[in-house]
């Protein structure tokens, strides 16, 4: 044992964290940042997705090039500026293989700002309806900006409805039709379970016969690295909802894709069929009833009035190099499955063993996250217990999952603290191997 429970419980009481398990993973990362001050000690840190490789080079020279002409200064148009929504729209042909009009996709401050747009208009497009339905596990923010808005949610945990037996699950909950959207991420944050075109469809189906619109988490796109799926306008394509659903908002991050999770930039793209749907009683909030310009006029507007103007031009060049083939994002991001699967080895050597283990009938890929339990620890006795010996992660607990268990990210794992996690997991299993 590297940290005495003492100093622990001592941070833990300091910081007014009620309960390990359902710790956000801001708490987390302050708690083992006081316990780093008070012992010395460095800590293997698993607990936030922090991208580990470098921002794309294309994107800031781009960017930095915008702000020597001046966009400082200007206000961007509040739809986004043309180049970027022309590029969004050229990217997702060219990688998911969906046509969607620059004009319904729109520029947010990431994914996070395009979850809470969302509940903010889709939620409220029907007074005798409710708020979300969660596929988890999932991020947990989500739920919480649907708390802070006064919406309910509904979820369920994904493991044992997997393939058929998604639709009889999602008849289930959708079948009173009180629920307004659906929301999954995939690859899945934090299981990475990724969905097939198969369980894609049935969401889709499920979805256009309830009338409910589907808001799927792009977040790690092409992270699955079981396939490629980097190459511009060529099969396969990133699996979709948007090719079975009606009524859909795909969210598309930079933060892991291109490494530009400090300028807080991302985009929505909205079928033509959402962006033009009239619901009256969008009236209650907004000054349109037209669900595009409420959106965006209404909704986005209101929460920020738009998002930064020198990272939309960094955005919209990455797109457009991807696009050209110039910018092989899924080759550099394809490090983190490399390095997963070296943990993730360390883990089972030492008695640990992976809680989402399959997509269906093979095993999970190896990608951003894991998930690991040891023996019958609950969540927050298995998160204590490996903070004593200078590990850190996230409990499952928060995510929704019926499952005991930590969510492992790879991304600031480094070659050298390889041989460190053996050693400290090794302490770890001989001490409570024998419980």
């Amino acid at each position: 044992m590297l940290v005495p429970f003492e100093i622990i419980d001592k941070k833990i009481k300091e910081l007014g964290i009620n309960s390990l398990e359902m710790a956000s993973i801001r708490e987390l990362l302050r708690l083992v940042d006081e316990i780093e001050k008070e012992t010395g000690l460095q800590f293997i840190r698993m607990e936030m997705g922090i991208p580990g490789l470098k921002p794309e080079s294309i994107g800031i020279n781009a960017q930095v090039n915008a702000l020597m002409n001046g966009v400082a200064s200007l206000y961007p148009n509040i739809c986004g500026i043309e180049e970027l929504k022309c590029e969004t729209s050229r990217f997702v042909r060219n990688f998911l293989d969906i046509d969607i009009s620059p004009e319904y996709c729109v520029p947010v401050a990431g994914s996070m700002q395009a979850g809470i747009a969302c509940f903010m208009t889709i939620n409220r497009m029907y007074k005798n309806r409710e708020g979300t339905l969660f596929i988890d596990p999932g991020f947990p923010v989500q739920k919480a900006q649907c708390k802070l808005l006064g919406q309910t949610f509904r979820s369920f945990d994904i493991y044992d409805c997997r393939a058929g037996k998604l639709r009889d699950k999602l008849e289930e909950m959708l079948g009173d039709g009180k629920v307004s959207s659906i929301l999954y991420s995939n690859p899945n944050n934090p299981s990475w379970i990724c969905f097939t075109n198969e369980e894609l469809s049935i969401i889709g189906e499920m979805a256009n016969k309830y009338e409910v619109t589907v808001i799927e988490d792009l977040a790690y796109f092409a992270m699955d690295f079981r396939k490629d799926y980097g190459k511009p306008g060529v099969s396969p394509y990133q699996p979709t909802v948007a090719k079975y659903a009606d009524r859909y908002v795909l969210c598309i991050s930079s933060s892991k894709i291109f490494s530009y999770a400090g300028e807080r930039i991302g985009v929505v793209a909205v079928s033509d069929k959402l962006w033009n749907t009239k619901a009256p009683d969008l009236l209650r909030y907004h000054s349109s009833d037209l669900f595009g310009h409420a959106f965006v006029f209404g909704t986005v507007y209101a929460l920020s009035s738009g998002t930064s103007h020198s990272a939309q031009h960094a955005l919209a060049a990455m797109f457009r190099a991807a696009s050209e083939g110039r910018l092989d994002f899924v080759s550099n991001t394809g490090i983190y499955g490399k390095i997963s699967g070296q943990m993730k080895e360390i883990f089972l050597r030492n008695g640990f063993r992976i809680v989402y283990d399959k997509d269906i009938d093979e095993p999970v890929a190896d990608g951003f996250y894991f998930t690991v339990a040891y023996g019958d620890m609950t969540s927050g006795e298995l998160l204590k217990r490996l903070i004593s010996h200078g590990i850190c992660a996230m409990a499952l607990n928060i995510t929704g999952s019926k499952k005991h268990g930590l969510r492992a990210c790879s991304a600031q794992m480094k070659p050298e603290q390889m041989s460190i996690l053996d050693e400290r997991l090794a302490a770890f299993n001989k001490k409570y191997c024998k419980e």
